[in-house]
């Protein structure tokens, strides 16, 4: 396997993953439709040993709450769709088609502007790293699509 399949492979393992986690919240989204979400989302405060009177959490819990449960299922939907894009390119990536390097480049690169602004006007170490966990990816698809002529 070449150095640049590995590369790709990576690429491609990551995607998936964010398809499984995808998954695994659109399942949750569907499960969950109907009940008392406040309820769940403070028990998972608590269950992560989190104070819910302090400010995240209890923005988290407030903003859970006041979900109408109509959002949730086009929520769920989008979600799913979001899913299966994940899973799609990851199995494009592994086999190395070349119009899923198209569409990691391009989907990798719409985000950066949003995550730009997030580390700017919410600074924190989870932006700072998402960022450029997506800025190598762009720039790798770049050089994966685009190869440079190696001097002799």
């Amino acid at each position: 396997m070449k150095h640049l399949d590995k590369g790709v492979r990576a690429v491609a393992l990551l995607e998936a993953t964010k398809g499984v986690l995808a998954l695994v919240v659109a399942i949750g989204l569907h499960v969950y439709a109907g009940q008392n979400l406040s309820l769940l989302a403070e028990q998972l405060v608590t269950h992560l040993h989190l104070n819910p009177a302090n400010r995240y959490p209890s923005i988290f819990i407030s903003a859970i709450g006041s979900l109408p449960q109509s959002s949730l299922t086009l929520m769920s939907l989008g979600v799913t769709v979001y899913t299966l894009m994940r899973f799609v390119e990851a199995y494009g990536l592994w086999h190395n088609m070349r119009w899923t390097q198209w569409f990691a480049l391009l989907s990798g690169a719409i985000y950066l502007p949003i995550e730009l602004y997030e580390m700017v006007n919410h600074f924190s170490l989870l932006s700072v790293i998402v960022l450029a966990i997506n800025l190598v990816i762009v720039v790798y698809m770049y050089l994966v699509l685009f190869p440079r002529a190696t001097s002799k």
